[in-house]
């Protein structure tokens, strides 16, 4: 998607051999205009998916999600990485190990928003090693739920996260794809869409 591609350029700032800073647009403040560009991306490339739910993971995949949502005109459920007092039901839950805090959450949704009915879009703002995505399916398989497809907004290509989530037979669908940060520059495989 070159829009993003260009603004990641233009705003994304390198931290490190693995770290893409893009807190002014992505993950802290968000742009309104572009994330609902990249929903309507993502509802374009899984619109024959029969996507009934999309399902992402707090904070920053929400965003994109809502819009992808919108497009396809399903619910968006958000995976908590923090129980709520409000959560009294049976919930669906996961560990993930977030490369860029360093620490591992445990997400959960409540059992009564996803079924074995559901195929289910997930989204996520980032692919590194995979380990978000693959919460967010253990939590689509425990309520039998048929995950049709993978967005992620910016893949991190030099980690194994694609290979981990296309091994397990999923559709992944980035929209920038990072080839390297060395040296303080963004450097781009081909996006997917």
């Amino acid at each position: 998607m070159r829009e993003l591609v260009e603004r990641i350029q233009e705003d994304g700032r390198v931290l490190g051999e693995g770290v893409l800073k893009v807190d002014n647009f992505v993950t802290h403040q968000v742009d309104p205009v572009l994330m609902e560009k990249i929903g309507q991306r993502f509802a374009e490339v899984f619109k024959d998916h029969g996507i009934t739910k999309v399902v992402t993971i707090e904070a920053s995949g929400i965003a994109p999600a809502l819009f992808a949502a919108k497009e396809l005109n399903v619910p968006m459920i958000f995976a908590r990485k923090a129980k709520s007092l409000t959560m009294d039901e049976e919930l669906l839950t996961a560990s993930v190990y977030s490369f860029t805090k360093q620490l591992t959450s445990r997400i959960s949704i409540s059992r009564k928003f996803l079924s074995s009915e559901d195929k289910v879009l997930i989204i996520d703002d980032f692919l590194a090693n995979g380990q978000a995505a693959k919460g967010l399916i253990e939590l689509c398989q425990q309520a039998g739920a048929q995950v049709e497809g993978i967005g992620i907004v910016i893949e991190k290509s030099f980690q194994d996260g694609r290979q981990l989530l296309e091994d397990m037979g999923l559709k992944v669908v980035s929209l920038a794809r990072v080839a390297s940060l060395s040296s303080g520059t963004v450097e781009f495989l081909e996006e997917d869409a």
